[in-house]
């Protein structure tokens, strides 16, 4: 499968592992790691997400966990060819039994988020089946640091469940972005922040394309140290 070149960097693909995708482009140009030292993973993929926020905080060192033997081979070949590989690990690790002592400043995620079906494609990173929503919430509480941000994004619709769960485990919404795919249409995806201390809520709009296939202005900004766009007429 042909890799998807970066300007920093290049994540090579496998049709075993699941793809470069927005999500992970939005959730790796978005999170907030300003203040992160120790930056957590949970499902590396191919790695992107951690190399993205790698490359926007060069003080922060980076752990990545995933279930997927052939998922971890992946993102350590993409680790090992970046400018950040003396800042980035991955293991092979089942979150939900994650032992360690540690806490960490960031904990990001782009977590499977369909409920368990026939379906085997990309089942383990589609679909609730090795990892659902409340585990993921209670076990991000228990590594999150005091000041920690935990940072994820999911489906609109997962929202309100979502934010329900992260409260029963004292976690405080700081931050949620309504992502629309295109403009004038409904949100399609939220990218939500969390810490262990209460802050005043900050909520915002991101569309990105302004028609059919043309990103938007906002999207060209917020991604253009990562993406190589072609020139436009």
């Amino acid at each position: 499968m042909k890799s998807f070149v970066f300007r920093q960097f290049e994540i090579r693909q496998s049709a075993d592992v699941f793809r470069v995708g927005t999500d992970g482009v939005l959730l790796g140009s978005l999170a907030d790691i300003r203040n992160a030292r120790k930056v957590l993973e949970v499902g590396t993929g191919t790695g992107l997400i951690s190399l993205m926020l790698a490359q926007r905080n060069p003080k922060a060192e980076f752990l990545g966990l995933d279930i997927n033997q052939e998922a971890v081979e992946l993102t350590r070949l993409n680790f090992e060819s970046s400018p950040f590989h003396s800042r980035l690990k991955n293991i092979h690790q089942d979150f939900k039994t994650f032992d360690t002592q540690d806490k960490f400043d960031a904990i990001v995620t782009n977590p499977p988020y369909f409920e368990a079906s026939g379906s085997e494609k990309d089942k383990i990173a589609r679909q609730t089946v090795e990892l659902n929503f409340r585990e993921l919430i209670s076990k991000s509480s228990e590594l999150l640091s005091e000041q920690g941000v935990f940072s994820l994004i999911i489906p609109a619709e997962s929202g309100n469940d979502f934010m329900k769960m992260a409260q029963e485990n004292h976690l405080f919404l700081i931050r949620q972005i309504h992502i629309k795919g295109i403009e004038g249409s409904k949100n399609k995806r939220l990218i939500l922040e969390f810490s262990l201390t209460e802050k005043a809520l900050e909520e915002s709009e991101f569309i990105i394309e302004k028609s059919p296939r043309q990103y938007s202005d906002p999207y060209l900004e917020l991604t253009k140290e990562f993406h190589v766009f072609k020139n436009r007429s």
